[in-house]
């Protein structure tokens, strides 16, 4: 299988090492070195044993001015190493672990640096080579290079701390497949596993810390702080979960400072003025190394920012008594974060009763015992100490009263055995006949070791932890919450436990025992840079550019918040929710049956249903009396229809726009006026000509015969179906939503025409009716027994005045359209009944209350002139006394004066029904 460039490259820099080591051992042999041996340039602590288990620690801190390794580390480094050599005391002592196997540890000091844990973790691989051809390694004489002894191989390696020191080191293991634990290593990264896929941790990844710092800032509403973090794997991976954190919370980061690993007094001064140059935001939060958290104190104090900031701090500070050093005052009110770990007071036993006279397998122990106590060892050739400040170290001082157990011991205690418990299995499951270290594990395979054990381990270790690791190696979150506050009894500053956090509780946080700056209680600090915009209103950031900082603006009526920095247009028909985080469909208005807007003109035009239908009834009842005949039954039915079309049109209008509807309103308020007004006009028109031809001759003028007049209505009618069915070819029908007056929050269900469109569709019976209206007047004066065109002119003057007022009614109610439908009907339905009342009435009247007038006689009304020329129009108007006409009559040819014509009026068999006064 073809290995990567990578990979290519770490077995390419391993062999060199290699080499210049045999080089070495060959160069001392050709030298004639007394020993003959390498001697190994790495101390390390060693308990021997059938199986060996790889350690690093950071027993030394970095060094400074070029040096690799610095003072000696007196929490993080030698009670850890002391850790893991306590453990696999217990585990030798252990029956149920590894029975009949001792298990053995080779520990290395990383002096928390990646390149220098890098090196001596090449003594883990060495046995990696053990079968390697001497052959293909030669001295410069030409001999063949020879290991002095073939080494053991590490089942596994506990550690490293720092996450800068376990990525390292995890690329180097994973060439060799050697599984790794680590105890301390918490950067995000390294859960990975496509590039640490033998890396395994007893402590939860930073982004579960990163969580339960974002959960504390949230719970007090802190949406505008800053952030401080430590260059490396551990500050830059934990600062970034945080931000990810916060910015899915809404919570704003004012300045994020990034802490260089050669920082001086120089960088601190200039972070603090960064910070403190955001006067809004009053809480820092910070994943920093110890020594980097502690320089930013000291930086804060000199610039004399009391009660300034609120710190929130990572692990890195924890409740190391380190960072407050001399920066209690500063440091008060601190909330920090520390893993949930339980003390183990075997180890403490164990621990204080170590002396470097007897520990001679920790090579380190004397140096810590010379700084603890400030004294010196001196071996049998030094020289007597003069210095008066420096004393001899008698190996038998007695420990100080400030030692405290160190927070990750028991997560040492839990890798060292979940790698024992691991390495117990695979023995049972590979060597079942025996207790003892069989060949089969003489050789272990460090995938199976890790996918089949490790990674399936589960165990309870006492001390109120379950161990066990997630398909990422990570093992399960779980966070005390310190508070670092003065003591009013004993006026000591201690970190004091407020709350903790954990994957299945979340944060549970005791706020009343909570101490802040300048020793506050009660009342949190506020840490915003802006007050949160109300639920109807977007932030604007201004010129400045700070997202932290906005102007809180509301949104239109018809917007919703599509984020917090944008109100978008809901569009037509759509109106935002009540929180204006969406839009929802408007509900289409249209007239409703059970309003009083539907109501009135209903009952209006129900009521002149029944009149109409009642007239039509009781014409056909007295079809062949004269008042019927000589209304002109043919336009009269026609003028009734019309009639009947108006009232009917009423409930088209009121009824749910829809397709078929509108189409029948476009088609039926047109055609059933034209069906009313081309009757009156065909009418007027004839009373007109047989006027205006009498005054002219005694012709009797054409087109006047009931078919006639039949066939002239229809044509009238005929063009307004014309004009309809065009209109409908080119505006075809359906509906429109309509928004009244920009009100975005009403939506209206109307027929698709507009209003205008309307308004024209209706032009041809306006002209109708002013037509017929200048007939009317025209023919105001005629004789009386014509007294029918007086009504006609009557109806279309009511006509003309019911019109001129609708049309500014109608488009001044746009925006009501309850109204505009109410007022469309109620003129409709007047113009009918106005046409009904007028022109049926007195029929009516006679038929059915005095039906005794109901007589040719009667009708007829003098309807003939004496052939007198000095007979005045007077006495014929008058003349009720002129000699009975019997029905077949025949009218002489008389000279009216107010016309100044000759009438004459024959019987016509053919006309029998439509006697003169009809004309």
């Amino acid at each position: 299988m073809a290995v990567s460039y990578r990979s290519r490259l770490l077995w390419g820099v391993v062999l060199i090492l290699f080499y210049k080591i045999y080089l070495l051992n060959c160069i001392i042999t050709f030298h004639g070195n007394d020993t003959g041996k390498l001697s190994r340039s790495a101390e390390s602590a060693n308990i021997k044993g059938d199986i060996i288990l790889g350690g690093l620690f950071p027993v030394h801190q970095k060094g400074d001015d070029g040096a690799e390794c610095g003072a000696i580390n007196l929490q993080r480094g030698v009670q850890r190493l002391e850790a893991m050599l306590f453990t696999v005391d217990r585990i030798n002592s252990d029956e149920e672990v590894l029975p009949g196997i001792i298990l053995g540890a080779e520990v290395f000091d990383t002096c928390s640096r990646g390149t220098y844990a890098l090196e001596r973790s090449l003594e883990f691989i060495r046995a990696s080579f053990a079968n390697l051809d001497s052959a293909d390694f030669k001295c410069d004489d030409g001999s063949i290079a020879k290991a002095n002894a073939t080494p053991r191989a590490i089942a596994g390696v506990i550690g490293g701390s720092y996450s800068s020191v376990s990525i390292q080191v995890a690329n180097l293991l994973r060439l060799f497949k050697l599984p790794q634990i680590s105890y301390a290593s918490t950067s995000a990264d390294l859960s990975d596993k496509k590039r640490y896929d033998y890396f395994v941790r007893t402590v939860p990844p930073d982004g579960f810390q990163a969580k339960a710092m974002a959960d504390i800032v949230q719970l007090f509403n802190w949406t505008y702080v800053s952030t401080v973090a430590s260059e490396g794997d551990y500050g830059q991976s934990g600062i970034e979960s945080f931000q990810n954190e916060a910015r899915s919370r809404n919570i704003c980061i004012s300045i994020s400072i990034k802490i260089i690993s050669n920082s001086n007094q120089d960088t601190f001064d200039t972070a603090i003025e960064d910070l403190d140059s955001k006067k809004n935001a009053m809480i820092v939060v910070l994943f920093l190394r110890v020594e980097d958290a502690r320089n930013l104190l000291i930086a804060a104090k000199r610039k004399q920012l009391y009660n300034r900031f609120t710190w929130i701090a990572s692990d890195g500070w924890g409740m190391q008594d380190k960072p407050v050093l001399g920066n209690e005052d500063m440091a008060e009110g601190a909330m920090t974060i520390e893993l949930d770990s339980t003390l183990m007071p075997e180890f403490d036993t164990y621990f204080l009763k170590l002396k470097p006279g007897t520990n001679k397998r920790n090579p380190w122990f004397k140096e810590y015992w010379e700084t603890v106590h400030e004294c010196k060892f001196h071996g049998k050739s030094d020289l007597p100490i003069t210095d008066q400040v420096v004393k001899n170290c008698t190996g038998q001082e007695k420990k100080l009263e400030a030692y405290q157990q160190e927070t990750k011991v028991q997560f040492i205690y839990n890798a060292v055995y979940a790698m024992a418990r691991s390495l117990d299995r695979m023995q049972r499951d590979v060597c079942p006949s025996t207790t003892k270290l069989c060949e089969n594990m003489e050789k272990i395979d460090g995938e199976r070791l890790l996918k089949d054990y490790i990674l399936n381990t589960s165990f309870s270790d006492g001390y109120g932890a379950t161990v066990q690791f997630d398909s990422k190696g990570d093992a399960l979150g779980r966070y005390r919450i310190m508070n670092y506050q003065k003591n009013s009894k004993t006026k000591k500053y201690e970190y004091v436990v407020v709350g903790n956090w954990s994957m299945s509780r979340s944060l549970q946080l005791d706020v009343d025992r909570l101490v802040w700056s300048s020793g506050a209680t009660g009342v949190f600090p506020e840490s915003r840079c802006s007050q949160p915009c109300n639920f109807d209103q977007y932030k604007y950031i201004g010129k400045s550019g700070d997202s932290c900082c906005w102007v809180c603006i509301t949104c239109q009526d018809f917007e919703y918040l599509k984020d917090e920095f944008t109100c978008e247009d809901c569009g037509r028909g759509r109106w935002p929710n009540k929180n204006k985080r969406d839009c929802h469909v408007l509900p289409k208005q249209y007239m409703q049956w059970d309003t009083v807007y539907a109501l009135v003109p209903m009952v209006l035009a129900c009521v002149g249903l029944i009149a109409t239908l009642a007239v039509i009834l009781t014409f056909m009842k007295f079809h062949d009396t004269p008042v019927v005949m000589a209304s002109g039954r043919e336009l009269s039915y026609f003028l009734l229809s019309g009639c009947l079309m108006c009232y009917f049109i009423t409930f088209i209008l009121i009824a749910k726009p829809s397709t078929i509807m509108c189409a029948i309103q476009r088609f039926g308020v047109g055609f059933g006026f034209s069906v009313i007004y081309s009757s009156l006009l065909t009418k007027t028109n004839r009373i007109s000509r047989i006027f205006d031809s009498a005054r002219r001759s005694a012709r009797r003028p054409p087109f006047i015969s009931p078919k006639s007049q039949i066939v002239i209505t229809c044509i009238l009618i005929l063009i307004q179906i014309l004009f309809t069915i065009v209109w409908l070819v080119i505006e075809p029908p359906g509906t429109r939503i309509y928004l009244p007056n920009g009100k975005r929050n009403e939506v209206i269900l109307k027929c698709k025409t507009d209003d205008i469109s309307f308004l024209v569709s209706l032009m041809y019976n306006m002209l109708l009716i002013i037509v017929c209206t200048l007939y009317a007047i025209k023919t105001r004066k005629i004789p009386e027994n014509f007294n029918e065109s007086k009504f006609i002119g009557f109806a279309m003057y009511t006509t003309c005045i019911i019109w001129l007022a609708f049309i500014p009614i109608y488009f001044g109610t746009l925006n009501s359209f309850q109204v505009q439908i109410t007022t469309l009907c109620i003129s409709i339905s007047l113009s009918a009944t106005v046409a009904l009342l007028c022109l049926f009435t007195p029929k009516m009247y006679i038929i059915v209350f005095q039906p005794g007038k109901n007589v040719r006689r009667l009708t007829m009304n003098s309807a003939s002139y004496n052939k007198k020329p000095q007979t005045t129009t007077s006495s014929i108007l008058t003349s009720n006394n002129h000699d009975a006409f019997s029905e077949r009559i025949k009218l002489s040819v008389n000279y009216d004066q107010r016309f100044g014509v000759t009438t004459t009026a024959e019987k016509d068999d053919k006309e029998k029904d439509t006697p003169a006064s009809s004309l």
